[in-house]
């Protein structure tokens, strides 16, 4: 969980990704999928480029826009859709990210065998 001015509310995955991944000590290349919460389109697009995220990794079902963004169980959905992202393509190292209001944000890094 990391958090950023809350004027610049939803790039609080940037920060939030950065610590998961030291934490882990792992590099972003290292990452084969991502699910990021779509807060909504312009923040979805500059989180990926201002984390300098390969958005060929982003989303692969659609995110928010696409699936929903149900208030109080977005991470649950978030972590569900990238467990069965990381199944079906047989992916071991993904990440789960979300803005959170008041310009926080939180990243976890799911590993399967």
């Amino acid at each position: 969980m990391a958090g950023v001015d809350w004027t610049r509310m939803g790039m609080g995955p940037i920060p939030a990704t950065e610590k998961a991944l030291k934490k882990a000590g792992l590099a972003m290349e290292e990452i084969e999928v991502i699910e990021l919460n779509e807060a909504f389109a312009a923040q979805a697009l500059y989180v990926i480029q201002e984390g300098g995220w390969d958005a060929s990794k982003v989303n692969l079902n659609g995110g928010a826009v696409a699936l929903g963004h149900p208030l109080g169980s977005s991470g649950a959905r978030i972590v569900g859709t990238l467990i069965n992202v990381m199944e079906q393509h047989d992916y071991h190292t993904g990440l789960a990210t979300m803005c959170i209001g008041s310009g926080q944000g939180i990243a976890t890094i799911i590993k399967r065998p």
